[in-house]
């Protein structure tokens, strides 16, 4: 088992958000959850970036497109992975999120092992760095 990262999970959905939380800490990571876009870019403009990200693309008052910008606009936050967790299934909605930085993008309802598998790959990938 790899040594345990940090996880921030940007999701809105309360029982997605525990859902997350509770792979991932079974896994043996350290998790934060916020709830909100407002929360989420308040955070990533002050806080330490995490060894990962995962984060839904419909969210209040700041969409995950416009997040995953401001983190790709900070030194710290550039090379952090982030998967996008979404419903919207539309190849320009895929190709965008890609083309702005996203490391990987997952339809809900999602597999968890699934999800955890593209965790995992993506902290080996990001721990190799």
């Amino acid at each position: 088992m790899q040594a345990m990262a940090s996880i921030l999970i940007i999701e809105d959905d309360e029982s997605i958000a525990e859902l997350l939380r509770f792979m991932a800490e079974r896994e043996g990571h350290a998790v934060e959850v916020l709830a909100d876009g407002a929360a989420a870019r308040q955070h990533i403009l002050t806080s330490p970036a995490p060894a990962l990200v995962l984060l839904d693309a419909m969210l209040p008052y700041r969409d995950g497109l416009a997040l995953l910008a401001d983190m790709r606009s900070m030194d710290d936050w550039r090379g952090v992975p982030v998967i996008m967790l979404t419903a919207k299934s539309l190849e320009r909605d895929i190709v965008r999120a890609l083309e702005a930085g996203a490391s990987d993008y997952v339809l809900k309802p999602f597999q968890p092992q699934e999800l955890m598998a593209r965790v995992r790959r993506l902290l080996v990938a990001g721990a190799a760095r």
